[in-house]
């Protein structure tokens, strides 16, 4: 076995650029947006541009049973685990052109340049594009082999099923654990992606080296009290749900503002009868909590009930917390974190560790393999919106820092 460091070996800057801006002009909006919703139109003609793309590198490309895209690019060493990295090229139907899109991008740019210059790895590298990640995450679920059986759980909007979502790009519900992997196929899964968030830009920082991705709760909470009329019934003698779901919002916001690296939002409400001569009677409200510690979000719970249980009792209503959705937070191993520092000390990098907030596949792909994150600066922290923009610059030194990092990894997992 033989095994090369190259910190020659660069990313062709202007080449991912004009990749990002070619793909960009698929589904694209007219104030320089992106609209690829997963399995329609647009979404099924970026697929097949990248495929041509990865085919073009030297890559060999199959569609796996989830729709996921694979493009594999070979090895000098035979049947060893392969290095991955990708990410997804669907989007927010008002979205922009990097989220996702960059890190797809970016893997294939990495191989294009193993390529042009001979240099492959001792691993096959595997540039994946994942499956429906803004909705449902089927892709890296079934990866994961962490797929709901119930296909209506997969449903489209507008009814369609994912029977026949799948159909329009290549995927076979029916065969759907069929495109499960284990660690013998996938040695480790480095996604580099747009920070979404305004902490690197902020901090003057080139490169996020990710400690993990939070767990996330997610819950409904429903207020009753009693509707009446609003001239007519005493201040004293109300159950206002209102009132009560304003004090359940603030006790949540208070709870998030205690030492600790959580956040929390209730980012919907519904209000009932909501009408302006009416004590509010009945309040649905959402609650999103994360952090990196199971623990931690347990104990903010529990705290959180506490207070809830008192704004029932002190405002004559009931409240009731119902769990919507619960993500395991997903460690970045720190072997990975290491070789991502090492390299932006080689490249001259500024850096700095924080947590994803945000959901990505590499979530998925932690359920089975060595899982790492890169993040790039967002522009003024912006992420799923048509302003969403990183510059050229910052592109290109993380889609070197993803290259010099699976050169260093490809010795760590030494065949």
């Amino acid at each position: 076995m033989i095994t090369r460091y190259c910190p020659t070996l660069s990313i062709n800057r202007d080449r991912l650029a004009q990749s990002i801006v070619q793909l960009a002009a698929i589904g694209a909006l007219p104030n320089g947006g992106v609209r690829r919703i997963a399995y329609n139109s647009k979404d099924v003609q970026a697929r097949r541009l990248v495929q041509d793309w990865m085919q073009a590198a030297g890559m060999s490309v199959r569609l796996d049973a989830a729709g996921n895209i694979i493009g594999r690019y070979p090895g000098r060493v035979a049947d060893v685990p392969a290095l991955a990295t990708g990410s997804h090229i669907d989007t927010v139907p008002m979205g922009g052109r990097y989220d996702g899109a960059f890190g797809v991008l970016a893997g294939l740019e990495v191989v294009r340049t193993l390529h042009e210059n001979r240099s492959p790895l001792d691993h096959p590298i595997e540039v994946i594009v994942f499956t429906d990640e803004e909705g449902s995450m089927i892709g890296s679920k079934a990866m994961a082999g962490h797929v709901n059986p119930d296909p209506d759980y997969y449903r489209r909007p507008d009814g369609t099923s994912i029977q026949a979502c799948l159909d329009r790009i290549g995927g076979n519900w029916d065969a759907i654990e069929q495109a499960r992997r284990t660690s013998q196929d996938i040695a480790a899964f480095v996604e580099l992606h747009v920070e979404q968030g305004p902490i690197l830009e902020s901090m003057g920082k080139a490169i996020g080296v990710v400690e993990g991705i939070v767990g996330q709760r997610r819950f409904n909470i429903t207020i009753e009290g009693r509707a009446n009329h609003a001239g007519t019934t005493p201040m004293s003698m109300r159950q206002d749900a209102l009132v009560a779901a304003s004090q359940t919002v603030l006790a949540i916001n208070r709870l998030a503002l205690t030492p600790g690296q959580q956040v929390a939002t209730v980012g919907q409400m519904q209000v009932t009868p909501n009408a302006a001569n009416v004590v509010p009677g009945k309040v649905e409200m959402s609650l999103d909590i994360r952090d990196m510690s199971n623990l931690h979000l347990d104990r903010l719970l529990e705290q959180l009930r506490m207070r809830i249980e008192a704004i029932a009792f002190e405002t004559q209503c009931t409240i009731q917390m119902s769990p919507r959705l619960h993500n395991e937070p997903a460690p970045a191993k720190l072997h990975i974190q290491q070789a991502i520092v090492q390299v932006c000390q080689e490249l001259s990098l500024s850096y700095t560790h924080l947590p994803s907030r945000a959901s990505h596949d590499a979530q998925e792909m932690a359920r089975f393999t060595d899982m790492g994150m890169i993040f790039v600066p967002s522009q003024e922290g912006l992420s799923h919106a048509e302003a969403e923009y990183t510059s050229p610059e910052h592109c290109t030194q993380g889609a070197d820092t993803l290259l010099q990092t699976l050169l260093k990894l490809d010795r760590h997992y030494a065949c």
